[in-house]
Order: structure tokens, then C-alpha cells, then sequence
């Protein structure tokens, strides 16, 4: 029996982690139908049925399993060689790939990129708001600009900065409920709060605080909902302290609360760093956020 093709076992691989067509389909940006002939054709040449359908979804057979270890070790091979071919790509041409949180996609990168594609129109660039960390080494992203330190491996970081944060509210709000003078007093005000991430309730915690999450009146997740319901005065929230400082109708509200600034790094992968577009991208959005978070 021949090897079988990367795709079909990339496929294979998609629904054994997903355990649906639909979702695997989507993962590595294919049909369902095209999901269903590879996985038909991978049983036609194993001899074997790889799959089958249960209440919870498609459940790998002995079969499957004895073959996921030999697969992803195949796939991180495959990755692994195109990472390294688009190493060597040269020219100052071509798309980038490009992942940060979504406050930093939507406030801090748009003029940088329109900057940058002014200095390299043949440059094209993809950029994707998440606050999920995209995987560089399956090559999610060729950059990713991040608040956290990286931990993954076979990574490059530059540390660029740091970004402070603080509570704010509008003119307005302070106006009606009045300015809290100490942490303490923040029990007598509508605070905004997450919905399932417990930051904001740890954060409470380290200050002695006792919080629940029905302490906050309005809770979302989605950081840049958070950003506007703070800028309707729905309540206080907490903010990066640049991009609150941009906003004239936002004041600080100073309490004595302490919280940690968040590291901004930029990331990417060790073999993409010999890749000339990818290296001018992430200098000039390296340098560019440099400024930014030092004021300039």
C-alpha cells in the first residue's frame, strides 16, 4: 500500500480531535463532503473502518486509534518542512500572518498596519483578534502579538513593552454615583465584570476582597464589548491605562487598587525568522508598539 497523501491523514486528524465533519471541516478549511471522501478513502486503504457514530459524536475504532500517534508525528514532519521552505523565502512580497488580542487588533494595530502597507504595498497581511493564543507552531499565525509570556517552545519573543492598567469611568457616570476614594468603596458602585474569566475575581481577591460574580451588576467576556459599555457609563471598568488616556470623556478613578501591567510581547516562530517579509513585519510592528507603549 502507498504512503497516503498528508491531507487526507491532516483530515483524519481534524475529526479524531473534533469528532464531527462539520467541526473538523471547518479546523482545516474544507467541506464536509471532502471531510467524508478522504476519511472513505483512508478506509479503503487501510482496509479498516476508522469511524463510528455514537450520541456523542464520531468515536475513533481500535483501528484509528493505533494510527493517531504515527499520524501527528507525520503532520509535525510536514509542518515542520514547510515552516523551514517558507523560511527561505526571500522576497518582500506576500501575505503575513498576524495575531493579537482583540483590544489590540482594534485599537492599537489598525494605523500601524496602514502605515506599514504604505511602506510595503506588496506586503499583504492577515490579522486575526483573539484573545485565544493561536498556535505558531502549527502555524496559526506567523506573528503574535501577546499580554502574556510565552511559554511555548521553538518560539522567538520580543518583549516590548509593558501596558498599565487602572479603573476608569466616564464624566458622566462619576457624576451621578460619585468618585470611589478607596477600594472599600467599590461596593457601593456598578463595576463591570466578566462572565466566565475569573481575572477580575482573583484580582479582587489578592486585595482582600470577597467577590462573586453577582457582585457585578453587567459581566461580558468580550473585551471590547467591556470597552464600550465603559464608555456608555453603564459602569467602572477596568482598562489599559493608553488607551483609556486617548478617550476624553474617561477619568481614572484613584483607589489604591494595584494591578499588575500586562507584558506585551511579540512572538513567531523560529523558522519563519530567516523569512524577510515576516522579519520586516514584526520590526516594524515591534518598533511601532515600542513608541506606542513608551508614550510616543
Amino acid at each position: 500500500m502507498n504512503t497516503p497523501d498528508w491531507t487526507l491523514l491532516r483530515s483524519f486528524l481534524a475529526v479524531v480531535d473534533m469528532r464531527s465533519l462539520s467541526a473538523a471541516a471547518a479546523r482545516v478549511g474544507a467541506t464536509q463532503p471532502t471531510l467524508s471522501r478522504h476519511i472513505r478513502a483512508l478506509e479503503t486503504a487501510f482496509g479498516v473502518t476508522l469511524f463510528t457514530r455514537t450520541a456523542r459524536g464520531l468515536e475513533p475504532t481500535e483501528a484509528a486509534l493505533s494510527l493517531i500517534a504515527d499520524a501527528r508525528a507525520m503532520g509535525a514532519a510536514a509542518e515542520a518542512l514547510a515552516l523551514k521552505a517558507q523560511g527561505r523565502a526571500q522576497g518582500l512580497s506576500g501575505t503575513v500572518r498576524i495575531t493579537a488580542s482583540v483590544m489590540v487588533a482594534n485599537l492599537l494595530l489598525p494605523p500601524i498596519l496602514a502605515e506599514l502597507r504604505a511602506a510595503e504595498p506588496r506586503i499583504q497581511i492577515e490579522l486575526v483578534a483573539s484573545d485565544q493564543a493561536q498556535n505558531l507552531l502549527r502555524r496559526d499565525a506567523d506573528i503574535a502579538i501577546r499580554m502574556f509570556d510565552p511559554t511555548q517552545n521553538a518560539l522567538i519573543a520580543r518583549r516590548l513593552g509593558e501596558a498599565p492598567l487602572g479603573l476608569f469611568g466616564t464624566h458622566g457616570y462619576f457624576e451621578r454615583r460619585g468618585r470611589p476614594r478607596t477600594v472599600a468603596d467599590l461596593a457601593g458602585h456598578d463595576v463591570l465584570g466578566f462572565d466566565r474569566n475569573d481575572a477580575l475575581l482573583r484580582a479582587y481577591a489578592a486585595h482582600g476582597l470577597r467577590a462573586a460574580r453577582e457582585d457585578f451588576s453587567i459581566r461580558c467576556d468580550d473585551q471590547m464589548v467591556y470597552w464600550n459599555l465603559m464608555l456608555a457609563g453603564a459602569g467602572l471598568g477596568f482598562a489599559q491605562v493608553l488607551l483609556a488616556g486617548r478617550q476624553p470623556e474617561l477619568e481614572q478613578a484613584e483607589i489604591g487598587l494595584h494591578i499588575a501591567p500586562l507584558p506585551v510581547w511579540l512572538v513567531l516562530h523560529e523558522e519563519v525568522r530567516g523569512n524577510a517579509r515576516i522579519r520586516r513585519v514584526a520590526d516594524f510592528v515591534s518598533g511601532a508598539l515600542i513608541d506606542v507603549l513608551r508614550g510616543g
